[in-house]
């Protein structure tokens, strides 16, 4: 048979059992602040003194970052205008009349330095009828000078003129600046007044007529002047190979510029 408990008994096991679950977790609390504190001062502790904090850059920020470098990236590498040379001399400009088997035959402007090849395109290149073998296309020209292209057939003045003809076509044609034509072939004749020699008008028909001068030394007077322009004297002929100055002093009452 089973003894009642006393009431004194039930009521005290109750409230004992309550105290020591709260004091238990009470405890158990106090311990995780403690560590958390703990914790908290040994990280701020160790940390590095200055550390920089890297914030990761949104999507759009990042591409607007990137594209903003590559931007500036292009305009430093691009090209760099530089200013011009104001001091550069400007070329001279020459005058030439150019006549003949061309398109357009008249006087043109051209650029100091020009050839012959310049002032042909310039009128529109050759005619149908252009002897273009006579013409020297590489030939520098000089200003005032007269150029003329011959047609097939055509004999350069001064070539077929009889006896005196050639004198009268070169007075005629005397004052046409330096008169030397395309290629070597003369605008006139080359035989002057009282039968001395133009050098820049004189075709090598005309010089070799000239004493010790002979159909090979006349072809390199004419090449000389194609390649360096009219003579501006007589003494220019020592630049001529085979031209020395006893042959020169033979020629000078001869022949002029």
């Amino acid at each position: 048979m089973s003894v009642p408990e006393s009431p004194s008994q039930a009521g005290s096991s109750g409230p004992s059992g309550t105290s020591v679950s709260v004091r238990v977790g009470v405890g158990a609390a106090i311990v995780l602040v403690v560590v958390a504190l703990v914790a908290s001062v040994l990280i701020t502790a160790l940390a590095p003194v200055g550390a920089t904090t890297v914030v990761a850059a949104t999507g759009g920020a990042a591409s607007g970052a990137a594209s903003g470098a590559a931007s500036g990236a292009a305009t430093a590498a691009g090209p760099v205008e530089l200013p011009a040379d104001e001091g550069a001399p400007t070329p001279a400009a020459i005058m030439v009349h150019l006549l003949g088997a061309v398109a357009a035959p008249g006087v043109y402007e051209l650029a100091s330095g020009a050839r012959v090849v310049d002032v042909v395109a310039l009128a529109g290149g050759f005619s149908e009828q252009a002897e273009r073998s006579s013409v020297n296309l590489a030939r520098v020209l000089v200003d005032g000078e007269q150029v003329r292209v011959l047609a097939v057939g055509e004999v350069a003045p001064g070539d077929g003129a009889g006896a005196g003809g050639a004198a009268a076509g070169g007075a005629a044609a005397g004052g046409g600046g330096a008169g030397a034509g395309a290629g070597g072939v003369p605008a006139g004749g080359g035989a002057g007044a009282g039968g001395v020699i133009d050098l820049n008008r004189a075709t090598a028909t005309d010089l070799d007529t000239l004493p010790r001068i002979g159909p090979a030394m006349a072809a390199r007077i004419v090449a000389w002047r194609d390649e360096n322009g009219p003579f501006t004297s007589v003494d220019d002929l020592l630049q001529v190979t085979g031209i020395g100055d006893k042959t020169l002093e033979g020629l000078r009452d001869l022949v002029r510029v």
